[in-house]
């Protein structure tokens, strides 16, 4: 019986010590789910994983963004609220973040190489940056603008 090497599973053990000695629990529980799916008879689900992963976890983002505003937790802003410089620059840092990401998506489906990349510096950056991992989409977005239009 011979023993095969797997890159992929080194690489998740590798994440979750990583996330585990920054305290990150995001990288830890998502590097062991995708271990435990790739090593059992949920590999199956991989590929439905890749293909909707981000749209769904956008989605969980999407909704842990807005919940405090439904539950009551913060207010509506009022109409002169929306004047203040502050709030004027962070409708626009919003536009340009999700214009990024945007471009982010369009990037990772055509230059696939690059995502190794973008997932390197995105781990860095949350494990010993204290980020969270949101990053590679604008990331990549951030790089299309180097590397050509998308």
């Amino acid at each position: 019986m011979s023993l095969q090497f797997n890159a992929i599973a080194l690489l998740l053990v590798a994440l979750i010590l990583l996330g585990i000695f920054s305290q990150n629990s995001a990288v830890t529980i998502s590097a062991a789910v995708l271990l435990i799916m790739q090593q059992t008879l949920l590999s199956q689900y991989l590929p439905l994983l890749d293909k909707y992963g981000i749209k769904v976890g956008i989605i969980i983002l999407t909704i842990g963004v807005l919940s405090p505003l439904v539950s009551g937790r913060i207010n509506l802003p009022e109409i002169s609220q929306l004047l203040n410089w502050k709030m004027l620059f962070s409708i626009v840092a919003g536009i340009l973040v999700a214009w990024l990401g945007g471009r982010g998506v369009s990037l990772m489906g055509s230059q696939p190489v690059l995502v190794t990349g973008l997932l390197i510096g995105t781990i860095i950056g949350v494990a010993f940056l204290g980020g969270v991992p949101v990053g590679p989409l604008i990331a990549a977005g951030i790089l299309s603008l180097v590397v050509g239009k998308f």
